[in-house]
């Protein structure tokens, strides 16, 4: 089976909330998506998020959305993508001069094809989340890499108590900053029905999972989906930007029978 038989559908949306600028990006080209939160003083948190997904819309480029056999997105490509976005970021702060801090946190999906089946990846570096709603109900894919995220996972505080604490922004792992980072990549099946949310910690700080699930639920696509979420969060008074992709998958076909 090949990515092509997979049929999908995505919207996105973003706002800058009460901050100045976005410095928020978005990538919504099949195979990928992802959403980049930057960090850094004046331009350079902005410039870092760009600089991650035109990496990564580079990589789709050279892969080709049809592309043929052997000219497929694997995991090995996904990981080296974001291995050069990180590498990107960091040319770019030695060229801005004083771009101390320049950084950004990456999540997203992308359809790999693994073992000669298509997969989702999913990916994360920093506190950007990955959900999925299923059958199940709505489930976190992405585990923050966050200082709140090790005194919930050590059971210093509960997750109540992470959501209000005032180190909540701060990042352990992020592009471009501190150690060359990895990032946490999962493996999941596509199946018919997945409904996948990639947001910046300007959705999550102002919504709470129980409405996020109502909401991805309720809507009736995945475009109004992203709407809506971004637009609740902003009505809110959101302090920090907010920006959500959604993707769902439509069917899964089967692959026309050779010969």
């Amino acid at each position: 089976m090949h990515v092509r038989e997979v049929a999908l559908a995505w919207g996105a949306a973003t706002d800058t909330g009460q901050r100045a600028e976005n410095q928020d990006s978005l990538l919504a080209r099949p195979p990928v998506f992802a959403v980049a939160d930057g960090m850094g003083g004046h331009a350079a948190g902005r410039q870092a998020s760009v600089v991650a997904v035109e990496r990564l819309a580079r990589t789709v480029e050279e892969v080709g959305e049809d592309a043929g056999p052997g000219q497929v997105l694997t995991v090995d490509l996904l990981r080296t993508a974001i291995q050069r976005a990180d590498a990107d970021i960091r040319r770019a702060a030695t060229s801005l001069g004083d771009a101390r801090g320049m950084g950004t946190t990456v999540a997203g999906i992308a359809l790999v094809v693994d073992d000669g089946q298509p997969r989702w990846a999913v990916f994360h570096i920093g506190d950007s989340r990955v959900y999925r709603l299923a059958g199940s109900g709505l489930a976190q894919l992405s585990t923050d890499h966050s200082v709140v995220q090790e005194l919930v996972d050590a059971g210093m505080i509960t997750t109540d108590a992470a959501a209000v604490h005032p180190q909540r922004h701060l990042v352990t792992r992020a592009l471009g900053v501190g150690a060359q980072a990895q990032a946490d990549i999962a493996l999941l099946p596509v199946e018919p029905a997945q409904r996948f949310l990639i947001c910046s910690d300007g959705l999550t700080g102002e919504l709470r999972d129980e409405e996020i699930a109502d909401l991805l639920a309720r809507a009736p696509d995945a475009e109004a989906a992203a709407e809506e979420l971004v637009r609740t969060a902003a009505t809110r008074g959101a302090s920090d930007n907010v920006t959500a992709v959604v993707v769902e998958v439509q069917a899964v076909r089967e692959p026309a029978p050779e010969g």
